[in-house]
């Protein structure tokens, strides 16, 4: 395929000054990658799959494009439907020169370029051939799912699952020896969520899965007490939770259990014994993290499933998310509070999906930071709807201006596809952008070994101290 001569990825990309250049190629660009959240599938892992086309790898699952692709009025035939894949990507190139300015835009151009090696900009004139070449490679050994994670200098990867998972495909690729740490994060939300119509259910998943009659709620916590064990057994020590908000609303036991058995008798209950309810099983699940020196992650700020219309048709995590409103700042401060006071908060990540909520959040990290641990509690990276440039660079700024940047433990995915890991060059590309511009102007010293070592922490080191994967 011919080239551009003059290549819109190229060495300099976002890097629009010598300080900027300089943190970047010296600094930030070699280091390996420890992705610490991702939904990558390990069964695709653990079996090396292999990807037949372009589609497959890049745009099934991807609902990114899947909303760009409805916004530029192209049928769901050919995003979630039963087109053919060289079809679906022929609507991915149309829709793809109009959205300048999104970061699909960069994205798209920077996962061509490091992944085929194709230079050219992606449209309508240019998808046959594109998809073509990409998919003539992806048949080669080098683009296996596993060959894929090696070839970016990735060190760890945590992917995410539920207390039900068996974790046998986490278990298949470390007795296969796979060179990268593949771990996971233990995710509760189905058994928190007790207002889900699909609550019961989940529960007698649970029980069947543990070995356990759950009948109580001293039942589920025991069930999720044997889960805890079952993860940490295969090496999990980390968390993650999905939630609007973190709740808290004072409860006693016996409020607890007889929401329990309403729960479990069909019956509806209240938002406030539901936010009694999950704060209550979130503090026994926060003891039970800090008692095993694990990391807890909240992903804070999602309104999901939106459109009822299309969630029926496709079900969830399919595009029809978007950014939440909620209060979190008192309820957060309550919660972080009651397992401090009992010196049970383990390290602790907050994401927040509201950019009008950073300054909360950046501030808020500063509360529960007691001197024993560096960078204990974390502002996480620009995550979901704001993993981009000017969301990643917001959040930085509020974690700068309200506390310490050089503690930040850097970017990961979050993502489903094997063609992500340009966001961590992305990533870097925008830190070595922001402080470059800096020194530049004099705000930050001429001093390339003093910044540059904060670049090198931000984007490696910091995650590799704090996560002791």
């Amino acid at each position: 395929m011919k080239q551009n001569t003059k290549p819109f990825i190229h060495g300099d990309f976002l890097l629009d000054n010598d300080f900027s250049q300089s943190l970047y190629h010296t600094y930030a660009k070699d280091l390996p990658i420890i992705d610490y959240h991702c939904h990558l599938p390990p069964k695709e892992i653990a079996q090396d799959h292999s990807f037949q086309n372009l589609t497959q790898i890049w745009i099934n699952g991807d609902h990114y494009k899947w909303r760009a692709m409805r916004t530029m009025g192209i049928a769901e035939d050919y995003i979630t439907g039963e087109a053919a894949d060289a079809e679906k990507f022929g609507k991915w190139a149309q829709t793809v020169p109009h959205t300048l300015r999104n970061p699909l835009y960069h994205w798209t151009h920077l996962e061509l370029k490091r992944y085929f090696g194709i230079d050219v900009l992606l449209g309508p004139d240019t998808a046959k051939e594109i998809y073509e070449e990409a998919s003539q490679k992806l048949a080669t050994p080098e683009f296996s799912c596993q060959n894929l994670i090696k070839g970016k200098n990735v060190e760890v990867v945590c992917t995410t699952e539920d207390p039900t998972d068996t974790l046998e495909y986490h278990g298949a690729i470390k007795d296969k020896g796979f060179g990268v740490k593949i771990t996971t994060a233990f995710r509760p939300d189905k058994a928190i969520l007790i207002t889900n119509e699909t609550y019961n259910a989940y529960v007698d998943r649970l029980a069947q899965v543990s070995g356990l009659d759950i009948n109580t709620f001293r039942d589920l916590c025991d069930a999720l007490l044997k889960r805890l064990d079952f993860f940490a057994e295969m090496g999990c020590t980390l968390s993650d939770h999905g939630l609007t908000h973190l709740p808290y609303r004072p409860y006693n036991k016996a409020e607890i259990e007889a929401i329990f058995q309403k729960r479990r008798n069909q019956k509806l209950i209240s938002p406030e014994e539901a936010e009694k309810f999950q704060t209550a099983l979130l503090v026994f699940l926060c003891q039970q993290y800090h008692a095993r020196g694990w990391v807890q992650q909240f992903h804070l700020g999602a309104q999901r499933n939106n459109n009822a219309r299309m969630n029926e048709q496709l079900g969830p995590d399919t595009g029809w998310d978007s950014i939440g409103d909620y209060p979190q700042a008192e309820t957060l401060a309550a919660f972080l509070n009651r397992l401090d006071e009992q010196d049970m908060l383990a390290k602790t990540i907050l994401y927040n999906l509201n950019p009008a909520d950073n300054a909360v959040f950046a501030t808020m990290i500063g509360n529960f930071n007691d001197g024993r641990i560096k960078g204990k509690m974390q502002f996480g990276s620009g995550w979901w709807f704001l993993d981009q440039k000017e969301g990643m660079t917001q959040q930085m700024n509020a974690l700068s201006n309200m506390g310490l940047l050089s503690c930040f433990v850097g970017m990961l995915t979050d993502s489903r596809s094997f063609m992500s890991y340009p966001r961590h060059e992305y990533f870097r590309r925008v830190l070595c952008q922001l402080l470059g511009k800096e020194m530049q102007s004099g705000e930050l010293p001429n001093d390339m070994e003093l910044v540059g070592q904060m670049v090198r922490n931000i984007c490696y080191h910091n995650a590799k101290e704090y996560f002791d994967f």
